[in-house]
Order: C-alpha cells, then structure tokens, then sequence
C-alpha cells in the first residue's frame, strides 16, 4: 500500500515577465492588467470548482507588485516628505484595486520616477491573492456571501489560498520595516493584504463599499450629528452652486435628488456611513463611530489604508473646568491618553502632537460660523488637553484616581475616542484633529440628563457640523504636500505616502 502522500499539482496563470515603465500611467496600465488576469482566474477556477464539487488540482495566483532598484540617493526638495527612497537599494510593494487607488497610485509612483529618473518595474509578486479577496467586489457572480463555503461543498482553503494573518499586520506603519525574503525593503505603507483585509472590513462594519468613501472623514459619537449631516447633504445637493453632486447611505444607496428617501436597510452596522460626494472625487465622509476607544480603532485601522487626505473627531465631551459652559468648544491641542487600545503599537511616552494645519482650519471655521473672533473667542472655546479614558463612568471612581490625573495633566475635557483617532491618525500618517463640544459637566453637578440633552443637541449639533465641514473644504485647498509634511514622518519612510 503506498503511503506517500501524493503532491497536489498547482495551477496559476501565465508567468509574466516584469515590465519596465518610465511613466505612472504605463505603471498603473500593467498593475490593472495583471489584477485582472489573477482575479479573473481565480474566479473562474472558483466557478468550475463549485460546478464540479472540487478538484484534484490547487489553485493559485498572486498580487502584482511595484518594484524600483535606484544605485543613488535622489536629490529632491527637501519640503518634500514623501515620493522618495531613502537610499540607495531595492524597494517593492504589494498592490490591490489598482482600480480604485488609480489617483493615489499616479502621484506617488509619478514621484517615484521624477524623484530618482529609473524605471519601475510591475511584475507578479509572489504572494498569493486570497480567493475572500479575489470575489469580494464580484457583483455578477453568484457566489456564497462573502466566501462562505456553506453550500460549496468542499473547503476553499482545500483548493485556494485564504488571508495569512503574517502578511495582514501593521509591521510596517508600527517602524518594523523589515526586508523581505529577497532583500527589498518596504514601498508602501500597506501590504495589498492588509488593505484588502481592511477594504472587507470596511463594507462590513459601515454597510457601504469603499468606492463611495472620500478622502475628508469626520468620526463622531452620536447621531444627532448624522441627522444633521443629512440634512446638510440634502442642502448642499439642492444648492446649484454646490460642488457637492450626491448622498451615499448605507445599503449603498445613492441620493442625487435632495428629495429622496433614504431606503432602510435591513440592519443598520455597527458603524454607518454616509459621504457627501463630489464629482472631483474630493467630498466628506461621517463615520458614526458610536462611543468608545475600541470602535475608534477599529474605524480608523481600516479607514487608514485608503490614504484619506485628513480626519477629524467631532463629538461631545465632558467639560472639566468651572469656566467652561454648555455647548463651548474644545479644540484639543494635546491629549492624555488613557485609552489603552493602542498601548502596544503607539507606547503611552510618544507624543501626539497639534497639527498647525489643522489647528488653524478648525479655529477659522469656529470664527466664521459664530461669528465670534479675536479675544472674544475664548467665551465659547477653550484650547487645551483632552483625556481619552476607556471608563465610561470614570466620575464614579476616587477623587484620588482618574480624577488626580486629570488635574495633573491640566486636560480641560474628557471623552472615550478622541486620543484614540489622533493616536492612530499619527500612527498611520493621516493628519488628524479634534474639536468637541462640552454636552456635561460632571465634576460639577451638570449631568447629561434626558430633558437638558434634547435642548443642548438641537442647538448646538448644526453649529458644530457647519464647523467641521468648514474646517474640511478649506484643508482641501491646502497640497497635498503641504497637508502631509515631515511631522508625520518618522526617520526611515515608506516611499509611498
């Protein structure tokens, strides 16, 4: 009897030669053309396989990858943070939906070449694409939701590869920038497997698909603030000379007509959101994040892979200052992070600092919607450090615990979400900010209770939405390169921002 196990055969698709390219739309060209010969693969070998009840042979097909080999250091502006290796050596990356990063891609493989005058190679990687992945945006076939193998009828991973949590982690963006087996060091920020991972994760938790989201995020914590920003959305649509040309809901659901309903759907997710689009691609996303650290992380782990060009927190807080009245601002210029989520990625002694930029945009929104400037800005907004804490009743532990430290650090607020977005807004290099609004004052005796929040949120959530907007449509006349400056950036970068 033989008893050696017999070796499954394999089965990819052609083996393709790298391909030399010295402009970023050839680049993107072969990247788009190899994705769809791997994916297309792996779909119609997936069809056959379901149709046949399994196969004998295994099934595989990989990533395509950017790839650059420069001898010389490159000589660039030295205002530039990104869209050049650091030195000399081989460096490569990954790439999924080229289709869908097709702009990102552009600028920085553009910059690559201007930067260091050598070609970029686009060739097969040899990391395999998962078959979750391969059928995650396949809206003709009929397969099982979400590659469930209910029904199929045999094991995917029998036959295909599935996600390899080695390759889905955040290594690079945590400054573990390793070289791969053959020596290259890392392009991007992002593996195509983490970003794959976090594109699923994105239509899981927020009930709309990637395309639809825009490079300007607001998170907030209650939603009385989605309410409004409907009703802004709606506006805006009306508007003639608005840019503003759509509503995206979640179910996918479009809204091109301010009249329109917006369809319910069978299960609201755990985190809905809703973009604001415009026709040059450069609109506003809300995240109802709901309350909490840990959905704040969750959020913005999978937000950061589709490169946004700013995020902002806008939600309630508790006031901690006497001076302080209901319905004041709070525009965090610092913040004492007892979250505990991000511990292990972003140690506690890292500081996250104010953002100029940002700073700036979120004050002059506040000017301009309250009509309030100068000196006199101080009634209703108080610059200072926010304390993010994962006890949602922290008042009811000791004076000589939380709240000690609260006095200590000199935070003039308290909520659970705003140290964690501007944490791994810094962690991920996505220029963040924060601007609450005091809904309580606990420390004395001012509770948020039922009759005086009705009041407080209807006078105050369509200022605070109007800021945030504001604060958003003018970072978007900022470059890029100006925006994402070298306070992001650590001393070993990704080439790719």
């Amino acid at each position: 009897m033989d008893t050696v196990p017999r070796i499954q055969p394999v089965d990819s698709p052609p083996t393709r030669e790298p391909r030399f390219c010295n402009s970023a739309e050839e680049a993107i060209s072969q990247l788009e053309s190899l994705y769809a010969e791997s994916t297309g693969f792996l779909r119609e070998r997936l069809k056959e396989a379901i149709a046949r009840g399994g196969s004998l042979t295994r099934y595989r097909a990989c990533y395509p990858e950017v790839r650059i080999v420069t001898n010389s250091y490159a000589q660039v502006d030295s205002r530039l943070s990104f869209g050049h290796v650091s030195e000399p050596g081989t460096y490569a990356t990954t790439i999924t939906r080229p289709d869908l990063f097709r702009e990102y891609l552009l600028q920085q493989i553009g910059l690559l070449l201007e930067n260091h005058g050598v070609p970029v190679s686009i060739g097969q990687s040899d990391t395999p694409l998962p078959i979750h992945f391969a059928i995650s945006d396949d809206t003709e076939a009929k397969f099982p939701e979400a590659g469930s193998e209910s029904g199929i009828g045999f094991p995917l991973r029998d036959l295909f590869d599935v996600p390899d949590l080695g390759g889905t982690n955040d290594d690079i963006v945590n400054g573990n920038l390793t070289s791969a087996d053959d020596g290259a060091k890392p392009l991007a920020p992002f593996t195509a497997q983490r970003v794959d991972y976090s594109l699923a994760r994105l239509r899981h938790y927020t009930a709309t698909s990637e395309e639809h989201f825009q490079p300007f995020v607001l998170f907030t914590n209650y939603q009385f603030y989605v309410d409004e920003f409907i009703r802004y959305a709606r506006d805006a649509i009306a508007d003639k000379h608005s840019a503003y040309s759509s509503l995206v809901a979640p179910g996918d659901h479009i809204l091109s007509n301010s009249s329109q309903d917006i369809p319910a759907i069978p299960r609201m997710p755990q985190m809905p959101a809703y973009h604001l689009v415009r026709d040059d691609g450069k609109g506003i996303t809300l995240v109802n994040i709901g309350v909490g650290p840990s959905n704040a992380k969750t959020a913005t782990d999978h937000i950061a892979v589709l490169r946004p060009r700013a995020w902002l927190m806008l939600g309630h807080c508790a006031g901690l200052r006497n001076g302080q009245s209901l319905g004041d601002y709070v525009l965090a210029h610092g913040y004492l992070r007892e979250d505990q989520v991000l511990d292990k990625d972003l140690p506690v002694w890292i500081p996250v600092p104010a953002l100029a930029e940002i700073q700036i945009a979120l004050e002059s929104a506040v000017e301009e919607v309250t009509k309030f400037t100068g000196y006199n800005l101080k009634r209703i907004m108080r610059t200072g450090t926010v304390a993010t804490i994962d006890n949602r009743n922290w008042e009811l532990r000791s004076t000589s615990g939380p709240i000690k430290r609260l006095s200590q650090s000199r935070a003039i607020a308290l909520d659970m979400e705003s140290a964690t977005i501007a944490a791994n807004g810094f962690r991920f290099r996505v220029p963040y900010g924060t601007l609450l609004c005091v809904s309580d004052k606990p420390l004395h005796g001012e509770l948020k209770l039922p009759g005086m929040a009705t009041q407080f949120y209807s006078e105050q959530v369509r200022k605070h939405l109007k800021i945030g907007v504001k604060a958003l449509e003018s970072l978007r006349a900022m470059p890029l390169e100006f925006l994402h400056s070298r306070k992001l950036r650590s001393f070993d970068e990704t080439a790719f921002l």
